[in-house]
Formats: structure tokens, sequence, C-alpha cells
């Protein structure tokens, strides 16, 4: 089981606590991640990636391991430890302001 960390307003939408667990088949990516997540709470589409394009929303931020995966390609696979579940993978909602 791969564990996701979700931001306030979208664990308020799905209605879960800061983490959640998914399981995914085959190869973990970011694409796989959200489509599992996705496929557990449908209420999440749209809100994490376009539905359209399934390109990330602006604001919104994927880490793990602590590393900005953001622009990583969808289809890379993410590191090992998040894969075991030892780390999870971090969904961010980013700031901006002036």
């Amino acid at each position: 089981m791969m564990r996701v960390v979700l931001p306030v307003h979208l664990r308020r939408l799905a209605q879960v606590d800061e983490e959640v667990e998914v399981s995914i088949e085959g190869r973990v990516t970011q694409r796989s991640v959200l489509d599992a997540l996705e496929a557990s709470y449908p209420v999440l589409r749209g809100t994490i990636r376009d539905h359209v394009t399934q390109k990330r929303r602006p604001f919104v931020r994927f880490f793990a391991c602590e590393q900005d995966l953001s622009h990583e390609l969808p289809d890379e696979p993410l590191p090992d430890a998040v894969v075991k579940g030892v780390e999870p993978f971090l969904i961010v909602g980013a700031m901006a302001g002036g």
C-alpha cells in the first residue's frame, strides 16, 4: 500500500484523514498514484489535475523523499521509499501572493 498525504481542502472534500492509502498494480508513478486516488475518491477528480489534459493544476505540487517532483514526467517511477510505503507521496497546495 502506498501512502498519500493530501492538503487540508482536499481532505475535507474527500472526508478523509491527513493520510490515505492506495493500492497500485504495476509501475508506481505520479499518474498511477493519481489514477488510484481518483478511483478510490471520485470527488477528487479534476481537483489535482485537469479533467481533459490530465496536467497538474496550478498551485498543486508533488513531493516525495524531500524532493519536488512537480515538474517530473507523470510516468517516471517514484522513489523506492514511496513505493514501499516508508515515505508518503505528498500533494501540497502551493501559495502565491504579493
